[in-house]
């Protein structure tokens, strides 16, 4: 007898980390630069989201961008250090 297995359950699921960032901001386009040279070590699901299209967020995030959740925990703003946020990654991958 074959199980099925949900997709989900089949493999394990990457570490989220969410990047909210707007159009023309330096530190948002090194803070992006930065985290993909971080997942050619080490992987993980990377979503960017521009807080000028959601009123709630930028007002939120106005004068903090970038700003960098991982697993929906703010972790840093204005820049990544590089070391802490794997040692981020690797903590909440293994809760």
């Amino acid at each position: 007898m074959v199980e099925n297995i949900a997709p989900s359950e089949a493999t394990p699921r990457l570490p989220e980390v969410v990047l909210y960032t707007r159009p023309g901001c330096h530190l948002c386009d090194e803070a992006k630069e930065q985290l993909e040279v971080l997942r050619k070590t080490v992987a993980f699901e990377l979503r960017e989201i521009d807080i000028d299209t959601n009123p709630e967020l930028q007002r939120r995030y106005n004068d903090e961008v970038p700003v960098i959740f991982i697993h929906g925990r703010k972790a840093f703003k204005y820049r990544i250090d590089p070391r802490q946020f794997l040692e981020r990654l690797r903590r909440t991958s293994c809760a």
